[in-house]
């Protein structure tokens, strides 16, 4: 079972650093859920990986993997739904000028 990144860690990482000179948090939050979802997801298949005598122990990785998949999916089609509401730059993952405001005048 793999997972179908949309958005690479490297555009996650550059959507995040935007939330870092800007206000709008939203899709860092998103970004964020996506990244430990991810953590999650690898964590789930290295428990499979391992040697165990329990069917169950590994249907609970089965199942954990199988709904953080799901939930990655989910995510990444939200964070590419509000990029595009938002009016963001999908080549330079630059959040649009209209809802910049700089953390450093607020």
């Amino acid at each position: 079972m793999n997972l179908n990144n949309k958005f690479t860690a490297l555009q996650l990482a550059i959507i995040n650093n935007q939330a870092a000179l800007y206000t709008c948090a939203c899709p860092v939050h998103i970004s964020l859920q996506i990244i430990n979802l991810r953590k999650l997801f690898d964590y789930q298949q290295a428990c499979m990986a391992l040697p165990s005598d329990s069917s169950v122990d590994i249907q609970v990785h089965q199942r954990i993997a199988e709904v953080a998949k799901q939930a990655h999916q989910l995510m990444e089609q939200c964070l590419d739904e509000v990029l595009d509401l938002e009016g963001w730059d999908r080549e330079k993952l630059e959040m649009p000028t209209g809802i910049r405001t700089r953390i450093d005048k607020i």
